[in-house]
């Protein structure tokens, strides 16, 4: 079992930064992959960023590039996801997940551990 916490959203104005961390516990020696994913009012849960556990290798998706950064410390079994020039349209509850089956997917079914969530809004 791996339990995640996710932690560090808010309110902020459009323009404005946040840093959400995700501290992960238990059996994190399975983890292969972390990624964080969003899902506002109304709309399907989406692919935000994901990065490989042991390192090495991230994506993002095309609405983020550029201004949001995944980054892990391994020494703390934590990811963050860096979020700059925050939009409006970046208003969701955002989830860490990780996924333990060796395979590289930005598609949430994949993923098998998912946080509670953590709620960003971001005012215009």
């Amino acid at each position: 079992q791996v339990q995640l916490v996710e932690s560090g959203g808010g309110l902020v104005q459009a323009g404005g930064s946040l840093r959400l961390s995700c501290a992960a516990s238990g059996r994190t020696f399975s983890i292969y992959a972390m990624g964080w994913f969003r899902q506002a009012p109304g709309k399907e849960r989406e692919f935000v960023a994901v990065s490989k556990w042991s390192g090495g290798r991230t994506e993002y998706a095309d609405s983020v590039k550029g201004r949001f950064t995944i980054s892990r410390d391994s020494a703390k079994n934590t990811v963050y996801l860096q979020m700059n020039s925050l939009k409006p349209e970046d208003t969701a509850i955002y989830y860490c997940a990780a996924e333990r089956t060796l395979s590289w997917s930005t598609t949430p079914g994949t993923y098998e551990y998912w946080g509670q969530g953590t709620q960003v809004t971001v005012s215009s």
